[in-house]
Order: structure tokens, then C-alpha cells, then sequence
């Protein structure tokens, strides 16, 4: 791919010299062939920032889709750790995530998507709307049964799969201006520690088209998004705890009867 060396200097122009939009270094672009992008600092409002910082987003975003649509693997930042993504109807792609991680072929591949409504063409949802707006968008991945319409080539194994909304601007604006779920997983070497800076997985980067650089992730935990199964009605079984089990437990019980399911006992 082209080299971004040019683009991120243009970036550090427009924002004269702020350390938000700092170079990574002309050698560094050059040798990886990877497009790091740095993000300013998130911002829930986003119509608070002046034009010419909304102007970089949008470019970041465009070269992000760019990168997806050309079946390409990107790095991206999440309300819990950092990510790797591809669009998940591309078959291509996602053999090349399993790849660059060395994962597991067994290991299921959870899907990103950035409204409510998405998840209902994804998945065969059997809890009421309003206990997916109680939870989404947040740190939390909800299993149900898959929907006719995913690509067949992503889990194979499995008749259920795990949907997130992230609770981060740029990623949920990522996956509208796709317009279809992407595959999401952690930025790292499968089995090693999640990260919650870009430089913490460095050695990734060349495998990658694009780096969406977005800072040190606010949550240090590095537990990865709760994952719970709601597939079957009624009942609910956690996963992963992950970094909101307490309140998403609590959501799940006292406000919609759900019941853990503890399997046969």
C-alpha cells in the first residue's frame, strides 16, 4: 500500500504542531508500508471539535473504509482494549486475522456493528429491545444464534455469534460508513496480553494495512469487553466476565428475570 508518511505530515501541519497529531517517523512509514494514523484525543461530543480536527477524523476514517473494503486487516482503538478488524462477509480477510494472530481456527471471531437495529440483521434476537439499549453501546459482547445472512466462512463451527457496539465514536462510525458488521478481535499475538497502546503491538504493524492510533485506552484493565450468552430465552451464562460483569449481572437479573444458566447440575 501507499506510503502515509506524506499524510501524516499533512496532519501535523493543519494542526500546527500539536502533539495529538505527532509524526511517527518518515524511516518507520517507509519500512513498514503501514498507514499510522493518530487520532486527537477522544470526545464523546464531537461537534465540539473545531472543524479542521473533525476534517482529519473524517480523512482517518476514510482511508480506515478504504482499507476494509480492499479486504485489507486494520488496527483500531475500543472502549476496552485495541482491535484488529475486517469486514466479516469477506472470506479473504478473515482467514488473514487468524493469521496474523496465529489463532486458534476453533477460537470464534465476535462482529462490531454501530447501531441497534444492525444487530437485529446479524443475529436472532430473543430479548426485549430495551435490554440491548441497556447495554449496547458499552463494554459488553452478546451471543445469540446467527443470522442466514453472515458470512458462512466466519465460525463455521458454531450456530451462535457475539455482537459488540463499542462505546467509542470513531469505531462506531467506522462500521456505519461500512454499512455491514465487521469481525473483531484483540490486537495481539493470540494468547498474549491485550494492549491498550499501538506500540504494544509493534510487531503487528506490518501486517497491517491500516494503525489507527487513538491513544492509551482510558480502561487499564485490559479484561476485553463481558462477554454474555443470551441465546437461550430466559436464561443468560457469562463467557468472559471481561471489565463489566457487575453491571451488566445486575442489568440482566433485577431489571429483565433473566436467570444464569449453570448448565446441568
Amino acid at each position: 500500500m501507499k506510503s502515509v508518511c506524506s499524510f501524516i505530515v499533512k496532519l501535523v501541519h493543519r494542526s500546527h504542531g500539536s502533539a495529538a497529531a505527532r509524526p511517527l517517523g518518515a524511516e518507520m512509514c517507509k519500512e513498514l508500508k503501514t498507514k499510522v494514523l493518530r487520532l486527537l484525543p477522544q470526545n464523546p461530543n464531537w461537534a465540539a471539535f473545531h472543524r479542521e480536527d473533525r476534517t482529519e477524523r473524517a480523512e482517518i476514517l476514510n482511508c480506515s473504509v478504504k482499507a476494509l473494503k480492499e479486504g485489507h486487516v486494520i488496527a483500531v482503538p475500543t472502549d476496552t482494549i485495541y482491535g484488529l478488524a475486517c469486514l466479516a462477509q469477506n472470506s479473504e480477510a478473515i482467514r488473514k486475522i487468524y493469521d496474523i494472530k496465529g489463532r486458534n481456527g476453533l477460537k470464534p471471531l465476535a462482529i462490531s456493528v454501530g447501531e441497534i437495529p444492525d444487530v437485529y440483521k446479524c443475529c436472532k434476537v430473543n430479548v426485549k429491545k430495551e435490554l440491548l439499549g441497556d447495554l449496547l453501546p458499552g463494554p459488553v459482547t452478546l451471543v445469540f444464534e446467527r443470522s442466514e445472512e453472515l458470512n458462512k466462512d466466519l465460525n463455521p463451527f458454531t450456530s451462535l455469534i457475539g455482537v459488540r457496539i463499542p462505546d467509542h465514536p470513531f469505531m462506531r462510525r467506522l462500521c456505519q460508513m461500512c454499512k455491514e458488521p465487521l469481525a473483531l478481535t484483540s490486537a495481539n499475538i493470540s494468547s498474549h496480553t491485550s494492549t491498550v497502546e499501538v506500540h504494544e503491538f509493534q510487531e503487528l504493524w506490518s501486517k497491517l494495512a491500516v494503525v489507527v492510533d487513538g491513544g492509551p485506552i482510558g480502561d487499564q484493565s485490559r479484561l476485553g469487553s463481558t462477554v454474555v450468552d443470551l441465546s437461550v430465552l430466559g436464561k443468560y451464562r457469562i463467557i468472559r466476565p471481561g471489565c463489566a460483569l457487575s453491571s451488566t449481572v445486575d442489568v440482566l437479573e433485577r431489571k429483565y428475570g433473566l436467570s444464569e444458566d449453570r448448565g446441568e447440575e
